[in-house]
């Protein structure tokens, strides 16, 4: 499973330039059973890092773009009259797959937003009062744009705590993005239909879930993770701190970067490593701090660095 990981980043590395450390976040996060959420500007390859994900991985992938007038049937599907048999029929959404790619998921009402927190915590989906698992292998991938607001719905609290990580993506350097520009230029690249190959299938992606779950949290990290996302919840920068969800999270996806890195435990770099994207969407600046214009992240990572580290 590991050589069959590596040579999944090499390739994916590859083929989305400039975001590696993103990229393995985004791994880490399908790893450790959990969502993400990322927002970018237009243009930063939001899309393309789940797309080839989704080809890398293997599995169903669907794509759900958000809109205004978007219905929560059309995401989760919807019952109707079989007029020949007789019968009322389920037809399933596009949700029924095992990466889900919610695209703009801010421009859509929080009433559709909803349509995803009963999949996304209990792999479940209701239609008509009838209940429907999902495969065991269900991600969902969201993107929202940072800049734009006409037009567009704040995720609600409860749905951003949904997802294990959020992500940032920045514009890549200049060297980068000059090599993205001489790729897809000559064709290198096809942006539209990468020809890429499946390197897993929802079963061997289940066997490495378990292999991740194994790895090692000895009681001092567990307490250092505690202590980090208690902390969250006296600084006075921060209106509301984490809740136990996020050091769960951190606990998580600490265990699956340790597993990309080939250690069979946890240390206090891999907790330091998850910990920004593991909390930026569940705490939120004090009315005082945004007046002065504070930067969550930097808080976030002031927080952890004050936070005594294990031996």
């Amino acid at each position: 499973m590991r050589e069959q990981l590596t040579s999944l980043l090499e390739k994916y590395e590859a083929r989305v330039l400039g975001q590696n450390k993103n990229l393995r976040l985004l791994l880490t996060a399908l790893l450790a059973d959990g969502h993400v959420l990322i927002e970018g500007v237009p243009g930063t390859g939001k899309t393309q890092m789940v797309k080839t994900l989704a080809t890398l991985v293997g599995g169903d992938f669907n794509r759900i773009q958000f809109t205004p007038d978007l219905l929560p049937s059309d995401i989760t599907g919807s019952t109707i009259y079989n007029m020949r048999e007789s019968t009322f029929q389920t037809l399933q959404g596009p949700i029924f797959t095992n990466i889900l790619l919610a695209d703009e998921i801010n421009r859509t009402p929080a009433k559709t937003q909803a349509a995803l927190l009963e999949a996304m915590e209990e792999k479940q989906v209701t239609i008509q009062g009838e209940t429907y698992p999902l495969p065991s292998v269900f991600f969902v991938a969201a993107t929202q744009n940072p800049i734009e607001f006409e037009g567009t719905y704040p995720l609600p609290e409860a749905q951003q705590d949904r997802f294990l990580f959020k992500l940032k993506v920045d514009f890549p350097n200049l060297a980068e993005e000059t090599d993205v520009l001489k790729l897809v230029v000559d064709n290198q690249i096809e942006t539209n239909n990468p020809v890429l190959e499946a390197l897993f299938t929802p079963d061997s992606l289940d066997e490495t879930r378990k292999q991740v779950a194994g790895i090692t949290l000895h009681d001092s990290i567990a307490d250092y993770i505690t202590k980090i996302v208690r902390k969250t919840r006296e600084v006075e920068s921060l209106q509301y701190g984490a809740s136990t969800r996020g050091a769960i999270a951190i606990a998580r996806t600490a265990k699956a970067w340790a597993y990309l890195l080939e250690r069979d435990y946890v240390t206090p770099d891999d907790v330091k490593v998850v910990a920004l994207p593991s909390l930026r969407h569940r705490v939120q600046l004090s009315p005082y701090a945004e007046l002065e214009g504070t930067g969550l992240d930097e808080i976030i990572q002031e927080l952890v660095g004050s936070i005594a580290v294990p031996r």
